[in-house]
């Protein structure tokens, strides 16, 4: 459905380019099949960042209240960056992996289904 402003010539500039977080990315992190968590979340990192830095780091922060996170077996999550799915090494750094301004990191945990297997 196409949007129309209310006033002509609705100009702005937005407030979420890069130029507005210095050296850092904005960077989007959802986790499958876990919907208590309703959308991805977002985090600023370096792109000079390790894939490690981004799971001690980001993830704990964002997910460790559900109670499946203390269960992922990290030997098999699977990763999905901007519709790409990566096999990320732990030293490689974000940049390296295609990660930039405003993607999305989308990553599953094969064996965890949610609180009970519902999913949520």
């Amino acid at each position: 459905m196409a949007v129309r402003a209310i006033t002509p010539n609705y100009e702005f500039a937005a407030r979420d380019t890069q130029s507005n977080y210095g050296d850092n990315i904005l960077l989007y992190i959802g986790w499958d099949h876990h919907t208590l968590f309703c959308s991805a979340k977002a985090f600023l990192i370096s792109p000079q960042a390790t894939f490690q830095q981004l799971v001690d780091e980001l993830l704990p922060a964002g997910f460790s209240q559900h109670p499946d996170f203390a269960n992922i077996d990290w030997s098999t999550v699977e990763y999905v960056v901007d519709r790409t799915k990566i096999q990320p090494q732990p030293e490689q750094k974000l940049s390296d992996l295609g990660f930039g301004h405003k993607s999305l990191l989308r990553f599953s945990t094969p064996g965890l289904t949610g609180y009970n297997g519902s999913h949520v």
